[in-house]
């Protein structure tokens, strides 16, 4: 290290300054080399492979608990001496993109389409050279530890090649193939787009009810409701239940399509339910994914009747082409209620797909595309977690995962766009496809002087990313393989994701990864929740709730933010995030600087150096050098099972309260004593104790921890983040001293507590008598009688077999009864009333609240949240009540 130690004489500054030291510490970690994995060849690997985020992002609250979940597993293993891998890079993002450079043209008074595609393509690499990757500078603030060196990008040359390859080789083995089927289309944007691409909105719609003529049979109807009276000039079938008794004799006859005026069967399939509407459903297969299906079983006539632009074409009668679909809606609608063919129309709210970005109506649409034989691929990747080759955590995931996977449809992985990885397919002029990996090769297939096209479409975002956990490590060229280490680096170690994309993402990364790796690519898949708001909302931009993260490091530091997302992150929930718990844990970092100016003042520094722990004769300090060791298990616990939440838990109350709030008080009389050879050994156990807070607490708080890890000894030339992390065995744990030292503790805060219930004046020192306790109990107070008397403000402690006089204040601590004389220190009688009013109007409000939580109407109606207020409120008002309770019966 050595830079910043020679510049730095004076003492450490009175405040913690969060943002002048994040700056340095991480300009100086990525300088020097620190992120950079392969430098310890012979250790063992731990991979992990970012997220990519869109090279259109901006990091959100998402992203931060995502990457400081990384970099907590990703810090910890690098400590524990692994070779470190954590591989950053970012995704293309087609449509997100396009859509980003497209608006800055139309600024510009310039269109896509009028300047051509490769002009539109150099705008968009320029646009990606200036403002791409914003959020990879982000990703700095937060403090992720990346590789920057080896970053990678979904569309740069090595990867390219990859998703080329894989396009290739699945089509090759019969995997990937070009077919019409129904997709999401964007009649704004002009492409297919992915079900996460898709928003569901509820609208105030109509379901029209209206009445089809049987064939033959004169003023015979048969009534079928639909919320897109437009689609019905593509029915091809009227479906009701096999077991529906209403219909048997209909079953096989044919209604005729009013407007259209075709003949359409009458056909039995489990998809008409009995219970809903009349039981019978209009079947329009090229216009919707469960009537595609019905389509497809009975082999009805799929009826496309909308061009790209959602308009009606020519499949439908002559008066409605070139309709816009919600204009001919309307004419429908009147057209069948002019021929009394309407049978009623309910209002109703219905749930309508819009298009995440384009924010218009998505229409399902047939159109022909590129898919991927996804339930081929999807049978090893089942497997692989049926034997738990791949597992995840929490492991209710796996339901998830294998419902997805056992009901998996052809991927469609075609998109109509430009910016993205453009399909290797080429067309000779009578529609014959050749696939190959480049134009020559397509060239060579089909003979000299054929005519070519390339296929203008471009692949899903998702279909390259799949491939990003080996992709990004070299494959499939040997040469960069053996570089980038893929054989060393591949399997990654664990997956961290948010449950949302498990399907999107994980499932798909995992079909990829073993068909063309022949191994899973990651051992464990770690599944966070949702952050939202404080009232359990979710974040949107719509409800004004969102946070800026940067806005949070801006205000509170970059450690602060990570330890609160780490501290409430626990497994199978979402986070309900309050900045009050920011604030809280930013005063955490105030508790640590203060702790280490106060061991710098007292000449506890130096680190561990050549400190043995087992050395230490003082009880005091082989009691928290004990604490260190069960500190250290229980944290390698709870990350090695993905616990965060404990994880932070056990380093929080080591750090706050074992080592600030009670070693610090412990060892101050020791510090100005005159026993030369105690105060020694507490200073060094002191600076050594410190040290193993710092190491543990790095992958939480790196910026303080690499601070104050070189404050604490400025001869150091070893960074902390490149450290040792504490590997002691239990027999640091001396029990006698645990055990006296904690009862210490449990004297001292019950008398504080029982004082403080007791209004006994904070400065008052009160007189203290001990009844009942052991020789062994009083051996203790008489080792520790000067720390719990100042600790406790106790005038005095003595033995006593005398019963307690009336109005003394009783405190039990195991067998012993510690005595208060409050006569004189306190009003007894006024305390007695004091409490007793308390308890009445405790008992008052849990009267309330358990009326109001025992009142379905209220349970049922009011918001989730302030349901669970009143619950939190309830239980609070519980523990007051019985707090106060103990503290008037302590009185006597």
């Amino acid at each position: 290290m050595g830079l910043f130690l020679r510049v730095r004489a004076a003492m450490l500054e009175k405040t913690y300054n969060p943002a002048e030291i994040e700056k340095k510490w991480y300009e100086y970690w990525e300088n020097s080399g620190a992120f950079k994995c392969g430098q310890r060849p012979d250790a063992e690997t731990f991979t992990i492979v970012i997220p990519p985020p869109n090279v259109t992002g901006s990091l959100h609250i998402g992203h931060a608990l995502d990457n400081t979940i990384q970099d907590i597993l990703i810090r910890h293993q690098r400590l524990l001496g692994k070779d470190v891998l954590w591989q950053p890079g970012c995704d293309h993002a087609g449509i997100a993109t396009q859509m980003v450079v497209e608006r800055n043209l139309a600024s510009q008074g310039l269109d896509r389409r009028e300047m051509g595609r490769e002009a539109f393509l150099k705008h968009v690499w320029e646009w990606k050279e200036e403002s791409g990757g914003t959020i990879t500078w982000q990703l700095r603030r937060l403090g992720a530890s990346c590789d920057w060196s080896r970053e990678r990008f979904t569309m740069d040359e090595g990867f390219s090649k990859a998703v080329l390859k894989v396009f290739v080789d699945l089509y090759r083995q019969g995997l990937l193939y070009k077919d019409q089927r129904l997709v999401n289309w964007d009649p704004k944007l002009l492409t297919a787009i992915s079900d996460l691409e898709v928003e569901q909105k509820e609208v105030q719609g109509h379901f029209w009810h209206f009445r089809y003529p049987i064939e033959g049979e004169d003023g015979r109807y048969i009534v079928v409701a639909t919320t897109r009276p437009e689609t019905m000039l593509g029915d091809t079938a009227i479906a009701v239940h096999p077991d529906d008794d209403r219909y048997k004799d209909l079953v096989g006859k044919y209604v005729r399509l009013p407007l259209a005026d075709r003949l359409i069967p009458i056909i039995t399939d489990e998809h008409a339910d009995p219970e809903q509407g009349s039981g019978a459903v209009k079947i329009t297969p090229a216009h919707d994914f469960n009537d595609f299906e019905v389509g497809k079983r009975h082999e009805l006539a799929m009826v496309n009747i909308f061009d790209q632009h959602a308009h009606l074409n020519d499949n439908v009668p002559e008066k409605y082409r070139g309709m816009e679909r919600f204009a001919a809606r309307k004419v429908v609608a009147a057209d069948l209620e002019a021929l009394g063919l309407v049978e009623k129309i309910e209002a109703k709210t219905v749930m309508m797909p819009y298009g995440d970005r384009s924010d218009v109506v998505i229409e399902p649409w047939l159109t022909d595309q590129w898919y991927v034989d996804a339930a081929t691929l999807a049978k090893p990747a089942i497997d692989a977690v049926k034997t738990g080759a791949t597992k995840f955590v929490p492991a209710t995931w796996e339901k998830t995962y294998f419902n997805w996977m056992e009901n998996i449809q052809p991927w469609c992985v075609s998109r109509q766009l430009w910016w993205g990885h453009q399909i290797p397919a080429w067309y000779d002029e009578a529609g014959k496809v050749y696939v190959a990996e480049t134009e020559e090769e397509a060239q060579a297939e089909a003979g000299a002087g054929v005519k070519l096209t390339r296929d203008p479409d471009v692949l899903d975002t998702w279909f390259s990313s799949a491939l990003w956990p080996f992709g990004t490590i070299g494959w499939p060229d040997e040469a960069a393989s053996k570089e980038l280490g893929l054989d060393r680096y591949y399997p990654n170690s664990v997956l961290v994701t948010g449950f949302d994309i498990i399907f999107f993402w994980v499932a798909r990364m995992m079909m990829q990864g073993i068909h063309f790796m022949k191994e899973p690519p990651f051992h464990t898949v770690y599944c966070h929740g949702l952050v939202r708001d404080e009232q359990g909302q979710k974040m949107s931009k719509a409800r004004g709730n969102t946070v800026d993260p940067l806005n949070l490091i801006e205000k509170y530091g970059a450690d602060a933010l990570r330890f609160t997302l780490a501290a409430m992150e626990t497994q199978g929930r979402d986070i309900k995030l309050s900045e009050n718990r920011i604030e809280g844990y930013r005063n955490f970092s105030t508790k640590l600087w203060n702790a280490a100016r106060f061991c710098e003042m007292n000449d506890c520094t130096g680190g561990a150096g050549d400190f043995d722990p087992k050395s230490a004769t003082l009880t005091v300090n082989q009691w928290i050098i004990g604490e260190v060791r069960k500190t250290v298990k229980a944290l390698d616990a709870a990350l090695a099972a993905y616990r965060f939440s404990e994880a932070a838990e056990v380093i929080y109350h080591f750090a706050w309260h074992s080592f600030c709030d009670w070693y610090v008080e412990f060892i101050k009389p020791v510090l100005g004593g005159t026993d030369a050879e105690g105060k020694r050994e507490t200073q060094r156990t002191a600076a050594w104790a410190f040290d193993q807070i710092l190491i543990m607490l790095h992958p939480f708080m790196p910026f303080i921890t690499e601070e104050l890890w070189h404050a604490m000894d400025e001869k150091r030339d070893s960074d902390l983040i490149l450290g040792a992390w504490p590997g002691f065995s239990d027999d640091l744990i001396n029990a006698d001293a645990a055990e006296e030292m904690d009862w210490t503790i449990r004297f001292v805060t019950s008398v504080r507590s029982a004082r403080a219930d007791a209004n006994i004046p904070a400065g008052a020192k009160v007189p203290s008598l001990v009844q009942g306790a052991s020789d062994a109990t009083w051996k203790q107070i008489e080792r520790q009688g000067g720390l719990l008397r100042r600790l406790a403000r106790l005038e005095s402690l003595e033995k006593t077999g005398a019963a307690p006089a009336k109005g003394a204040l009783q405190i039990v601590i195991d067998e012993a009864t510690i005595i208060l004389p409050l006569e004189g220190v306190i009003d007894l009688a006024a305390e007695r009333d004091r409490l007793t009013k308390a308890i009445q109007k405790a008992e008052g409000e849990i009267k309330a609240l358990s009326g109001r939580l025992g009142n379905a109407q209220f349970t049922a109606k009011a918001p989730a949240h302030v349901v669970e207020e009143a619950r939190v409120r309830l239980e609070s008002e519980r523990e007051t009540a019985a707090k106060l309770k103990a503290a008037l019966k302590r009185l006597g």
